[in-house]
């Protein structure tokens, strides 16, 4: 993968790093030929495995300060844009109407109670004491709805910021978190730079940060899990080349033994990997969609690790990764995401009278009558749960195949009101406060076609990078197509745009150029990126208003549909 330089030339040097350093693009520029007691010694697996830069220490003095600074830069740019004018508009905004009253419900109950006719008017009047006793059925999980909870929790349920807050909180810190995964996968603080501006100024993820669905929750789950099984594959690749190099040190050949480059040495507890676990669990508590995610990114790290063994010069990569490293990362995974998610549902457990909460007391049953009956009440319950998935085929206006979500080709619009001539913000005939669910069409379109160059790096010059982003679309996106007859919307795109962020970057690195490469060429390559960075944001000022819910006049907002589908 190239990618812009983060390390200066050494004082006194007239030219390129010498060929032995690493350049940037998968191994190239190591030297692949070694004596056989060199080839085993920690230093040689270190960089072998993980290349020059293995963590932010490793940057010059002068840059480290930069590896946190601009992720916190890019993270308060994003800030700004969710948080100012939160509380705008003051309705309930398309599934708000759900969500946030689930939200305020969880706040009070611990669970879903249901709401009399015309529960809104109260509840945006500030009165949401209307709240019935009896419970609700909901299909969804309760992370997002806790998540929003405590926006309401620290800042009130009678105002939408306290609606909104925790999204837009969310949003944030997925820019932060989404710069510091490509500044680790790319070695490079301009292309995390790129990453977190692009993610913050896009029009999809803004909108999604500025109301209270849960889609906006799963992404952030969704990202901190990849996040967490990125530092596995970096923890992972230093434990391997600690414990094979300790093994050669003290074999009189400087080699480890046949037996032990038979399958590789155990590597022991990887806490990064039970952390994943959580994050996964947690996205599977929001919605069940993360199933997905859990399953591809289960594979991607078990192949990270076949791959690290196979690097280091072990026999049997594959018997022994499987054993060694693909059975304890189920176990470290998938026990740990499955336990989440039950703790998840605390409140349920907790409650008398919650939704089926005492269903299994009422049905006996002699197959399964020895699980406790809360247990077998909350299968019940997800069993109907999932029933109701698998027949949602209404109609709706704003229904969106997935076959259209790359190309912007029907975005949710989330709001739409025509303000009386003469009300604030209206000086004009006729006007428009609009909110539309549509991403920046140079950011989207863009990162549409950089998924067919990143197909090409990844099975004809086998960049695990490449790969990995791949793998975080490819969970998110194409399991949508299973379902041709559901009705699904556009916003569900929220949950793996970082990851076509990641690919957009991923292509603009290769425009920068590589390290080694001559500097016109390089000086080349950072015009047309900022060149395209700076079109971006220009783009993204123009369709703020109809992200944002600004009052314009009718003309311009028709100027901003690009498409007839838009409307």
């Amino acid at each position: 993968m190239t990618q812009t330089p983060t390390r200066p030339a050494e004082a006194g040097s007239a030219g390129p790093a010498p060929s032995t350093a690493p350049s940037g693009r998968n191994l190239e520029g190591h030297r692949w030929i070694s004596r056989p007691a060199e080839a085993y010694t920690p230093e040689a697996l270190r960089e072998r495995l993980l290349g020059g830069i293995q963590s932010w220490r490793d940057y010059p003095p002068s840059l480290r300060l930069w590896f946190w600074l601009i992720p916190a830069i890019t993270a308060a740019l994003g800030g700004i844009l969710r948080f100012v004018r939160l509380d705008t508009p003051r309705n309930l905004v398309f599934d708000e109407t759900y969500y946030v009253k689930d939200g305020y419900s969880f706040l009070v109950s611990g669970y879903e109670r249901a709401w009399p006719e015309k529960a809104n008017d109260s509840f945006i009047a500030g009165n949401p004491g209307v709240l019935l006793d009896t419970p609700e059925y909901v299909v969804h999980p309760p992370v997002g709805k806790w998540m929003i909870a405590a926006g309401m929790w620290l800042f009130g349920p009678d105002n939408p910021f306290g609606w909104r807050f925790g999204a837009a909180l969310t949003g944030t810190l997925s820019i932060f978190l989404l710069a510091l995964i490509a500044q680790k996968l790319f070695s490079s603080l301009t292309l995390g730079a790129v990453a977190g501006v692009l993610l913050a100024i896009d029009g999809h993820h803004l909108v999604m940060s500025r109301t209270s669905l849960l889609d906006i929750f799963l992404m952030f789950w969704v990202l901190a899990a990849f996040g967490a099984l990125l530092l596995d594959r970096h923890d992972g690749r230093r434990r391997l080349a600690v414990r094979l190099g300790r093994q050669a040190a003290s074999s009189p050949d400087g080699r480890p033994s046949a037996l032990q480059l038979a399958s590789g040495p155990w590597l022991g507890i990887r806490w990064w990997r039970i952390l994943a676990g959580v994050c996964l669990g947690l996205a599977v508590g929001t919605k069940w969609s993360a199933l997905f995610f859990l399953a591809g990114f289960g594979l991607l790290t078990v192949f990270w690790d076949l791959s690290a063994r196979r690097t280091a010069g072990i026999h049997g990569w594959i018997s022994g990764g499987i054993l060694k490293d693909g059975v304890p990362a189920f176990l470290s995974i998938v026990p740990v995401a499955a336990l989440t998610y039950a703790a998840s549902w605390t409140g349920w457990f907790r409650s008398r009278d919650a939704y089926f909460r005492h269903w299994a007391e009422t049905s006996p049953s002699a197959e399964w009558g020895w699980l406790p009956n809360a247990v077998r009440s909350l299968a019940h319950y997800h069993l109907e749960a999932y029933k109701f998935h698998q027949g949602l085929s209404a109609d709706h206006p704003y229904e969106a195949s997935a076959w259209s979500w790359l190309v912007l080709g029907r975005p949710t619009s989330f709001f739409y009101e025509s303000p009386q001539p003469g009300s604030p913000g209206c000086g004009t005939g006729s006007c428009a406060t609009a909110i539309l669910s549509v991403g920046n069409p140079v950011i989207w379109w863009s990162a549409a076609i950089s998924l067919g160059v990143l197909l090409f790096w990844w099975a004809g010059r086998r960049d695990w990078r490449a790969g990995a982003v791949l793998a975080g679309v490819a969970a998110g996106y194409l399991p949508w197509f299973l379902y041709p007859d559901r009705t699904m919307f556009f916003f569900y795109a929220v949950s793996f745009e970082p990851f076509l962020i990641l690919a957009l970057v991923y292509c603009l690195g290769l425009v920068l150029g590589k390290r080694t490469d001559p500097l016109w060429r390089r000086r080349s390559g950072l015009y047309i990126v900022t060149l395209f960075v700076v079109t971006a944001v220009v783009v993204s000022a123009f369709f703020y208003p109809v992200w944002a819910a600004e009052t314009i006049p009718y003309q311009d907002w028709r100027f901003r549909m690009w498409m007839p589908s838009w409307i």
